[in-house]
């Protein structure tokens, strides 16, 4: 089951985790813009001609992982090199650091200029209500970041790994994704993460760590025209 969930990740997460805040049309499904602009389709023959109004503005654009529609009128459809799908089954060694503290709604401003900086382009204003985001403090200032944003009851997507450019070179990002991956499993959850392999010193932190390949997976932005 998680195979199949892990191969259309968006389609799987609208469809359980997140259903009661999926907005569907037909074969199709999607966050509200407020969430993040991620759309799934149940397959590559979904028809989707009739979820374009439904589901999108006028020149709105959304992202597909895994499966994307065959064809689809008043859609524009541009594929990007396909991202690396990463999977831990295993526990990781502690890496011993700053303080972790989850992060809430009195931490939202923060994290929001620290994604608007280094993670632009996927994380809105209530993508913190995904899932659990953590976070580590130093100066009185966010340094690093993660979070849970996909997910089913079998898998669990790590995202939104981030550091500020200040606080570079100190190993935050690995003890975040040490803790947060660790305590996936705990939760009998599979943990995954997806990694551009334009970001190869990003790949290689999570090889290191114990993540592996399982497949590289189709990504596509769709707008409507």
């Amino acid at each position: 089951m998680v195979d199949s969930e892990l191969d259309n990740p968006i389609w799987a997460s609208l469809c359980s985790r997140h259903r009661d805040i999926a907005q569907c049309a037909g074969d199709t499904v999607r966050y509200p813009p407020e969430f993040g602009p991620f759309l799934g389709v149940a397959g590559t023959h979904a028809d989707v001609s009739e979820a374009i109004e439904a589901l999108l503005a006028p020149g709105e654009s959304v992202y597909l992982l895994g499966v994307a529609p065959d064809s689809a009128a008043g859609w524009h459809l541009e594929a990007f090199r396909p991202l690396a799908q990463m999977i831990c089954t295993a526990p990781l060694p502690v890496v011993e650091g700053p303080e972790i503290i989850e992060l809430s709604a009195a931490h939202r401003d923060d994290v929001l200029a620290l994604t608007a900086l280094v993670y632009p382009h996927y994380f809105r204003s209530r993508t913190m209500e995904l899932g659990r985001y953590f976070g580590i403090y130093q100066d009185g200032r966010l340094a690093a970041m993660i979070g849970e944003r996909l997910g089913t009851d079998a898998s669990q997507e790590i995202s939104a790994i981030c550091t500020h450019p200040d606080f570079n070179g100190r190993g935050y990002a690995r003890r975040l994704t040490t803790m947060l991956t660790n305590d996936t499993l705990v939760r009998r959850r599979t943990p995954f993460l997806h990694v551009s392999h334009e970001n190869p010193r990003a790949k290689r932190l999570y090889e290191q760590l114990g993540y592996r390949h399982r497949r590289d997976i189709g990504f596509w932005s769709l707008r409507r025209r």
